[in-house]
């Protein structure tokens, strides 16, 4: 069964002058034109000279051409291993040493012809460790020149230990090789055809998205358009949370099994689906969600449908999220409705995992106390004092590694456009604390100029990065798709405000996972620009796009 056909969506946000935009549109056709006449003329044989290009703190290790066919992409950033159909390519390797104790490795792909003028940047997940190869791949099919770098270390995505004692590598991760790579990147591909990038785009997800927002905050010029999907921005807040979830699970009979996670989930849905009037198997807005988990509580013996008194304990604090002794919040919590994710992992492996020392969560948070914060292998999570601790944690590591900072005023000055997208429920990240550092943005900026160059997506029952029990497929997190539709791709509309003026309106997402049965193609859903929300047209069908419009249907809300 083939997708629906994207509805005709109509624009809601306010347009340019007619006359602007057809001087936008002369403007970007000419440079196109003249693009094209330049690009046309480079060589594939210019490929093995670009090991000659000159840029300070830079060796290349390897610049060829590789042959059109098969490419076996392995697991990592977008998908799943999977071999794919790719152009021919120059494909550079190099590293970049900006310290006496930096190494960092990046590639920059670049298609033999066909090139579109446009520099893609590829980021990273995790605590990184590898060049995404996938990011990588996906471009260069589209027709994009690409670059992506291990952020100067090897090791797999939960793995801190390159930092410990290594603070310029730590700097190297936070923000200094992401910069790196594209200023040498976009030479290099400058080089090879012989005409300039004429666009530049960043698009990533959760570490990625971090690296999207300090981007856009610290170096406005690199990119010209970016995609911060469930970004890890507040790295510190972020990483406190994951601390406070082990701790409250390893309270004495708190831990939760994962078994008992499809019996959360049900328990949330029957009291907060239909508060949007639909009984869909989707919360809207989860923060008009109060769910108590003492719903749950065992009547007599345990089972792994109900919870015990320290269970409930433990569910409330994660929803609650780290305060203080005193009740003052640190960062936020876990929104109801996020519980399951068919397909993709979790609370059962991100929160709650075999044991509370097991989870996803744990990993990250042990790794990144011990190595990246410098405390050692004798580290235990229990060791966190929510009184003391927050304000140490966030003056030692919080200015090389959060991306809090809302004064993006020379990016938007320059004409930069930024897209933030985040999944309502996201296991890993909480989505208000997007919500949160949008309303930041507004404010210092104030709304006016901040809808210049900034838009928020939320997509109800999308997990992290895509998956989950809504409909998350709007493209981004660096997979072009193809054709190119700013209706149903994310990144797409990117390139249409950027290069044409066209403000991004809704958009069309598909479900990639169907929890409650059907085919994966068989709903679509309008995920609308915050603060507005998709709303039923009376006797339309749940399951498609079409049958809903955005509108405006309360306050911002409780973040």
């Amino acid at each position: 069964m083939h997708a629906p056909s994207p509805p005709q969506i109509k624009q809601t946000r306010p347009r340019s002058g007619r006359r602007a935009a057809w001087a936008t549109m002369l403007a970007a056709s000419c440079l196109g034109a003249a693009f094209a006449s330049q690009a046309q003329a480079a060589s594939p044989a210019d490929c093995a000279r670009l090991k000659d290009v000159p840029i300070a703190g830079m060796r290349i290790t390897s610049a060829a051409l590789e042959p059109a066919g098969p490419f076996s992409a392995p697991a990592g950033g977008p998908g799943p291993a999977q071999t794919l159909e790719l152009p021919a390519r120059c494909r550079v390797q190099g590293v970049l040493e900006p310290t006496s104790d930096s190494e960092i490795r990046f590639e920059v792909w670049m298609p033999a012809s066909g090139w579109n003028g446009r520099f893609q940047g590829v980021g990273n997940g995790g605590f990184a460790g590898d060049i995404g190869v996938q990011g990588l791949a996906s471009a260069v099919r589209a027709g994009y020149a690409a670059a992506s770098t291990d952020t100067g270390h090897k090791a797999g995505g939960t793995d801190g230990r390159w930092a410990f004692g290594h603070p310029e590598k730590l700097v190297d991760f936070g923000w200094r090789a992401i910069h790196l790579t594209a200023v040498a990147g976009k030479k290099l591909t400058a080089a090879y055809y012989g005409a300039p990038v004429r666009r530049s785009y960043f698009d990533s997800c959760s570490n990625g998205g971090r690296q999207a927002l300090m981007e856009a905050q610290r170096f406005p010029n690199d990119y010209d358009g970016i995609i911060a999907m469930a970004p890890a921005y507040d790295w510190t807040g972020l990483f406190m949370n994951f601390i406070w979830n082990q701790q409250v699970l390893s309270a004495p009979g708190a831990a939760i099994p994962a078994a008992k996670t499809p019996a959360i989930a049900a328990a949330v849905l029957a009291d907060c689906d239909k508060l949007d009037g639909l009984a869909d198997g989707l919360i809207a807005d989860p923060r008009a969600c109060h769910f108590d988990p003492a719903k749950l509580l065992c009547a007599g013996q345990e089972t792994n449908g109900c919870l015990t008194a320290p269970q409930v304990a433990a569910l409330r604090a994660i929803y609650r999220g780290p305060r203080t002794s005193d009740g003052k919040m640190i960062y936020f919590g876990y929104v109801p409705g996020g519980e399951t994710a068919p397909g993709s992992p979790g609370w059962d492996a991100w929160i709650f995992g075999p044991r509370p020392d097991s989870s996803i969560q744990s990993a990250f948070g042990t790794n990144f106390m011990k190595y990246m914060v410098g405390k050692g292998d004798a580290w235990s999570p229990s060791d966190f004092d929510f009184d003391r601790d927050p304000a140490r944690l966030i003056a030692k590591v919080g200015p090389v590694l959060n991306a809090t900072d809302p004064n993006l005023q020379p990016f938007a000055a320059r004409g930069g456009k930024l897209i933030l997208v985040h999944g309502w429920s996201d296991a890993a990240i909480p989505a208000r604390g997007t919500i949160a550092y949008y309303e930041r943005v507004r404010s210092r900026l104030g709304p006016q100029r901040t809808d210049r160059f900034l838009r928020l997506y939320l997509a109800p029952g999308m997990h992290h990065c895509g998956g989950g029990t809504g409909p998350s497929d709007l493209g981004g997190a660096g997979v072009p798709r193809l054709p190119r539709d700013p209706q149903t791709d994310i990144s797409a509309a990117l390139e249409d405000w950027v290069e044409r003026g066209r403000a991004p309106g809704p958009v069309v997402a598909r479900q990639t996972s169907m929890p409650f049965g059907g085919s994966a193609s068989s709903r679509t859903a309008l995920i609308c620009p915050y603060p507005e929300t998709a709303t039923l047209t009376p006797g339309g069908n749940v399951m498609a796009a079409g049958a809903y419009a955005c509108a405006l249907t309360g306050s911002r809300g409780d973040q």
